[in-house]
């Protein structure tokens, strides 16, 4: 039996040794872990796993009942098989403890390994948003600079216009005025013309008087 066990813990020695460095080999390990956890390969285990429990147990027994012998009674060959049931159940204990530890390493390589892919597609979906992102903003900058270029024409259209509008009411205003002063000059037209009608008709007047005071 410690023939075998000598082997096997060696074995997962260096199956754990090839988890825990990254190495080419390690992915030819995992990839057999894998393949063992498939179909039958989880129960082959567990059998075996359960076997040597139960032998371990058994060896313990077998310990405890030579060690619950009184002392005088022990021969040399009772001494040997308890040194030898004791090294049998920790090399199969430590056996089961390599065993759980490689399927727990499995277990955490295969976690990491989906963690990275996870992270990695994260970061790539990430990447994929910040390109959007500024490849939107880069259009909404665009957007912003030929609204702005479009406002300071209207500004521009606004200024000429309300210049426009300023020249038309200062022409209005000289207009304006320009007719004020020509219903002024008017006023006074008719001012003098009705004087000029007023000195002919005394002059007509006066002389009609003087034509009835000859012809008398």
């Amino acid at each position: 039996m410690i023939e075998l066990l000598f082997p096997a813990i060696l074995g997962e020695m260096a199956v754990i040794l090839t988890l825990l460095f990254k190495t080419p080999l390690r992915k030819l390990v995992i990839m057999a872990l894998d393949r063992l956890k498939r179909g039958t390969g989880p129960l082959v285990v567990k059998t075996v796993a359960g076997v040597i429990f139960v032998f371990m147990s058994i060896t313990v027994y077998s310990v405890t009942e030579i060690q619950s012998r009184p002392i005088d009674s022990l021969n040399p060959t009772d001494q040997i098989l308890l040194a030898r049931h004791m090294l049998e159940a920790s090399l199969m204990g430590f056996l089961l403890l390599l065993l759980l530890m490689i399927d727990r390493l499995h277990h955490y390589i295969r976690e990491l390994r989906l963690l990275r892919k996870t992270m990695e597609a994260a970061k790539k979906q990430n990447r994929a948003n910040e390109d959007g992102k500024s490849e939107e903003l880069k259009v909404l900058g665009e957007e912003v600079s030929r609204l702005k270029t479009h406002i300071k024409q209207l500004e521009t259209k606004h200024e000429t216009k309300e210049k426009e509008v300023k020249s038309a009411e200062a022409n209005v205003l000289a207009l304006k005025s320009q007719s004020e002063g020509f219903l002024v000059e008017y006023d006074r037209l008719l001012e003098e013309n009705q004087n000029l009608r007023n000195q002919l008709q005394s002059i007509d007047q006066s002389l009609s008087h003087s034509d009835t005071k000859k012809n008398m």
